[in-house]
């Protein structure tokens, strides 16, 4: 590496960091009412945990799309950066209201995660918080879009969470929310699996370079409906080549203690799926 390359990645890096203090700056002014050291350190909360690390996790993935791809130009580069950057974290911290409104709009979230420290929501929070950040890497990493790109993506990433709530609650023969109400942690880290194996087949479409809208909605519609498809054939293989000789609901939802063993397994399942078919067409 260069000196002046060096200097550059330097540059780059502390935008970057300053972009996540940004952000988390907005994730504390938000939940302003919520006491982040007594959750963490006092009361051990690991739902409250898990929905601020997938927070976190969302905010690099959003922060990324800014500074990868070609470089314009230092000034041009910065100039990107902190118009993209700032939209980018809007739109994370929207996407917690659409996720309380919307995906787990049976109950109250912040009370499941603050009061009854309910970790089968801190899990879904995670991975809509991942999944938005994957979905906005990928509308602005790729070239020759632009923020209506960044905002049309975001807005049709969320409808993709949606339908695949409606699609994955369709395939399991369990209810999705009164599992989770019920501190099921199994149920929802099972459910947060199948949301970051989309968002990642998502990403991976819309992370093609921006031709015209004709092009970039039917390689969206095509990857996602497939990745769509094949959500039950995935629970599929789960149940008979990664946990031989169990039923997958027997093993979250038809015993005194769900096994989140399992969950992890077919959380695993749905995300390297999700690899494997963004890999493969």
């Amino acid at each position: 590496m260069h000196f002046d390359n060096l200097i550059s990645a330097i540059i780059y890096l502390v935008c970057c960091y300053f972009l996540f203090w940004l952000g988390k700056l907005a994730y504390d002014t938000i939940h302003r009412d919520v006491n982040v050291k007594d959750e963490l350190v006092k009361k051990d909360n690991c739902a409250f945990a898990l929905s601020l690390v997938g927070y976190y996790l969302g905010l690099v993935f959003a922060i990324g799309g800014v500074v990868v791809g070609e470089s314009a130009g230092m000034l041009a580069d910065l100039i990107d950066i902190f118009i993209y950057g700032p939209i980018a974290i809007i739109l994370l911290n929207i996407s917690t209201f659409i996720n309380d409104k919307v995906i787990l709009y049976q109950f109250n979230n912040k009370k499941e995660i603050i009061g009854d420290q309910n970790t089968g929501t801190g899990a879904v929070e995670l991975a809509i918080y991942l999944a938005t950040g994957m979905i906005i890497f990928g509308s602005i990493s790729g070239e020759g879009g632009g923020i209506v790109t960044l905002l049309a993506f975001w807005a049709i990433g969320q409808v993709s969470f949606i339908i695949t709530g409606y699609v994955y609650n369709l395939i399991t023969p369990y209810c999705i929310h009164e599992e989770i109400e019920k501190d099921n942690a199994a149920a929802g880290v099972c459910y947060a699996g199948a949301i970051v194996g989309i968002a990642n087949i998502v990403r991976h479409a819309i992370g093609e370079d921006f031709t015209s809208w004709g092009d970039s909605l039917l390689t969206l519609g095509c990857f996602f409906g497939f990745g769509i498809a094949l959500l039950p054939l995935i629970r599929l293989f789960t149940d008979k080549v990664l946990l031989p000789g169990a039923k997958l609901t027997d093993e979250i939802v038809n015993q005194e203690k769900p096994n989140l063993g399992a969950a992890f397994i077919s959380a695993f399942s749905y995300i390297g799926s999700s690899f494997l078919i963004t890999w493969c067409l």
